[in-house]
């Protein structure tokens, strides 16, 4: 394990989100009491939300405020990630407010600009408002063009105006570049943050600061020294209650799509001029825009979907996914999917990402696995079958870390190598306290910091990437299930590295 010499205290943000106030569409749903509240009070906890706040939910439901604030009162004593210290949960329930409605009414929206009118008045606030749309995607572009008719996005010179946007953002290409349109018909570019939750983790974050922070590694960051990269995200978990959604969804477009994107774009992505939104959201385009395209052979061969049965995970029976409430019995939908992306650039031409990611598999994990190219083996000639490669693994999720693989001599008089890990965990070295993963994302869209956002060209170029698979995988049948739960997914999904002489880590 890798110890501090000196202590070091980590660096943390001294400003105060900008005064603001937060308007939650869909505020009667999971979302807003599972994530957004206790991470709004983990941001009051940090001080880092100023006097001059306040909460407007918003939900079809009718509700006083006592009645909502009573609610939140009940749900963050079971949702926070910490325990909820009476005076900071005051100061935040006393500026929550309630509006009930149809979204579709524009009614509502009238109310909406009277009740914000008056929260400006009460709190001296300079008319910022922040929208967060945790509502279904169906009902997106309805909101916000109800809110451009009634001025409750028009900016000045003293205010903002910010929207953010939940995925999925679209279903394919065509559906995508819809939204967009219709969003920037009434939003400009630096209004919109679409939001993923995964950049909320820190140690996504840290890749950056990793790559271009360290001299030690980004020279040898490139194709003369990786020999491929792995990105994997497994889950125990089934669809739960969410059947009906994932089956009009499935894993390409739930998680590699976006998630699993990300992460690669993070990765593979060159050096930004700077650490503003813009800069590394160029750099981010400019590597999505340099992965070989997926002709219908590409598909054939480089990817892989599967289905899960029945199986055992975490000493339990599982039921197939076909047997999961509200999925269709013949479902034909992917709870798995693994794929082997080609980047045609000057840093990548030759090194393979290969990408996975599935549902009831043996265990909960988020991690980067970077395998770096063999030693000449001349001086190993007897040992060749010992040697071991160099691996750097990023580890996301659940244990943030980050862990360095190399040979060693193995203690006696024969010259014998073992493998050896430098492990860095998050929680030993700066102290571990639980967040939801939102409180960054929100406390950088007061400030109006988008880095960690979408723009909207990053979701098309993955669509772009993703929709001659969805179209390949529609036109040709698999037979499902094609993989016990409780295992690492289909065979062929080993077989899609083997042929590569590889193994997934």
């Amino acid at each position: 394990m890798i110890t501090a010499i000196h202590p070091i205290k980590p660096v943390t943000s001294t400003r105060l989100a900008d005064p603001c106030v937060m308007v939650i569409f869909g505020a009667g749903g999971d979302l807003t009491k599972r994530l957004l509240i206790p991470a709004l009070y983990n941001l009051v906890r940090n001080k880092l939300l100023p006097e001059q706040f306040a909460i407007v939910g918003v939900s079809r439901n009718k509700l006083s405020h006592d009645e909502f604030r009573s609610k939140l009162r009940q749900d963050i004593q079971e949702f926070a990630t910490v325990t909820v210290e009476s005076s900071l949960w005051e100061w935040l329930e006393q500026r929550i407010y309630y509006l009930g409605g149809d979204f579709t009414d524009s009614k509502l929206y009238t109310q909406l600009q009277t009740l914000l009118t008056q929260i400006d008045q009460d709190y001296h606030m300079p008319g910022n408002y922040l929208y967060y749309l945790a509502t279904a995607p169906t009902l997106f572009c309805g909101i916000i063009s109800q809110l451009g008719s009634a001025k409750l996005t028009q900016e000045t010179d003293t205010s903002w105006r910010r929207v953010i946007i939940e995925k999925p953002f679209g279903r394919d290409l065509e559906s995508a570049r819809t939204l967009n349109n219709n969003i920037l018909g009434v939003l400009k570019e630096h209004q919109i943050y679409r939001i993923d939750h995964y950049l909320g983790k820190e140690t996504v974050q840290n890749i950056l600061v990793f790559r271009f922070g360290n001299g030690l590694f980004e020279p040898i960051w490139n194709r003369r020294y990786i020999d491929h990269v792995q990105i994997t995200v497994a889950e125990t978990v089934g669809v739960e209650l969410r059947g009906d959604f994932y089956d009009r969804t499935g894993a390409v477009r739930d998680m590699i799509q976006n998630h699993l994107f990300q992460l690669l774009a993070m990765i593979g992505m060159e050096p930004p001029v700077s650490f503003e939104a813009d800069a590394v959201r160029d750099e981010k385009s400019k590597l999505l825009r340099a992965i070989q395209p997926f002709t219908p052979e590409l598909v054939l061969n480089n990817t892989v979907k599967g289905q899960y049965s029945e199986g055992v995970v975490n000493h339990a029976i599982v039921q197939a996914y076909r047997s999961e409430p509200r999925v269709a019995k013949n479902s034909s939908i992917e709870t798995f999917a693994a794929l082997k992306l080609d980047i045609d650039n000057w840093r990548w031409a030759g090194v393979p990402f290969y990408l996975r990611t599935g549902k009831r598999l043996p265990k909960r994990v988020t991690e980067i696995v970077i395998q770096f190219k063999q030693a000449p083996s001349l001086l190993f000639r007897n040992l060749t079958n010992q040697l071991t490669p160099n691996l750097l693994t990023i580890r996301i999720q659940p244990n943030e870390s980050i862990s360095l693989q190399f040979g060693a001599k193995i203690p006696g008089p024969a010259v014998q190598m073992g493998a050896v890990n430098m492990d860095f965990c998050y929680a030993d070295y700066f102290g571990s306290e639980p967040t939801t993963g939102y409180e960054t994302l929100l406390y950088d869209c007061t400030i109006g910091d988008a880095t960690l956002f979408q723009r909207a060209d990053n979701v098309e170029l993955g669509w772009s990437v993703v929709n001659p698979i969805l179209d390949v995988w529609q036109a040709h049948n698999q037979e499902f299930p094609n993989y016990a739960a409780g295992t690492w997914g289909p065979v062929a999904a080993d077989e899609l590295l083997e042929r590569d002489g590889r193994q997934w880590q």
